[in-house]
């Protein structure tokens, strides 16, 4: 745990540190310095952590207001459910394959049956911890996660909008999960916007191509392709997804209504996620073809680096420019 995460900050002090350092900040200590600003703020905030080390400056500062529950994610999903009669919102955190997978049901039940405040955050998503293997691999959440009703599901693109998401899911009512991953990552801005709950990022215009992304790694993949489409003479627009639930349908028809392709990228398989979730909005005003990149519909039991699994599964600005030209035919 960075000692940096500990420094007492505002709300908006946080903001301005993560932005100037955006480019070596990790998205889940964004998160972390964010969450304990918060909590300052707001002593009916609680946090409740998974054996997660990265919130030890939670409970150093804070301890009436943050519980460890071990490794027991299902155990603290229905504590988190619990203590909501007393306490509004509720961060549960833990790596995203098992806050999710194993808790599963208790998500289902406790949290989005009830409609409760929890705020489900779950870090090493997608490949970020490929090095440990398939049981680390965390592939499916979007897919299950977005089918509960009365969920929020959100996925940042780099540290600075972990930052402002966060702010953004402690304010909203209902339960949501949000998404985080391992590593620090390259910033996907140059210049300070608002964040917006369900409400897409148009990060180039749209042109021929509409590239669709949710996540760093795959945002970064969508802004290069574009680029390289760019320099090939075919228009390009990127939105940033960073909201896989509520969609902003809008903002994909109104991408879409010149478009001659569409291509969703995504660290997640291919199924039920970004590319399922645009498909459904497309489909149903019989709009371009859909090209999804993400995971393919395998067992993907390999062992390596975030980059190398990505690689390997084609989460990558040579095959983006390929869907794309292929789709354009």
């Amino acid at each position: 745990m960075s000692t940096d995460i500990a420094t007492r900050r505002t709300v908006a002090q946080v903001l301005d540190h993560v932005w100037e350092n955006r480019a070596r900040v990790e998205s889940r200590n964004a998160y972390a310095m964010m969450l304990l600003a918060l909590a300052r703020e707001n002593p009916n905030l609680a946090c409740l952590t998974a054996d997660m080390n990265f919130e030890d400056h939670f409970a150093g500062e804070l301890p009436r207001q943050h519980v460890d529950l071990g490794i027991a994610e299902q155990n603290m999903i229905g504590v988190a459910a619990g203590l909501t009669v007393s306490a509004r919102p509720v961060f549960a955190n833990g790596m995203s394959p098992f806050a999710i997978a194993r808790a599963f049901e208790q998500i289902k039940i406790d949290v989005a049956g009830a409609n409760l405040p929890v705020k489900i955050v779950g870090t090493h998503a997608g490949l970020a911890s490929g090095h440990y293997g398939p049981t680390h691999h965390s592939l499916e959440d979007l897919g299950v996660i977005r089918m509960l009703p009365n969920m929020t599901v959100v996925v940042p693109a780099d540290s600075w909008e972990a930052a402002q998401a966060t702010v953004a899911v402690a304010e909203d009512p209902g339960p949501a999960y949000l998404r985080l991953g391992r590593q620090a990552t390259a910033p996907l801005y140059q210049e300070r916007g608002a964040f917006v709950l369900g409400r897409a990022r148009v990060l180039r215009e749209p042109g021929r191509v509409l590239f669709i992304a949710t996540g760093p790694h795959p945002n970064l993949v969508a802004a290069g392709a574009a680029r390289e489409l760019a320099d090939q003479g075919v228009s390009a627009g990127h939105l940033n997804m960073h909201t896989v639930k509520p969609l902003d349908q809008e903002a994909v028809l109104h991408a879409c209504a010149n478009a001659e392709a569409v291509v969703t990228i995504e660290d997640h398989r291919a199924l039920g996620g970004l590319g399922g979730a645009v498909c459904e909005v497309v489909a149903e005003v019989g709009g371009p073809p859909v090209r999804r990149i993400g995971v393919p519909d395998i067992h993907y039991d390999l062992v390596g680096g975030e980059e190398y699994l990505l690689h390997h599964a084609g989460i990558t600005v040579s095959n983006a420019v390929a869907q794309a030209l292929d789709a354009l035919g």
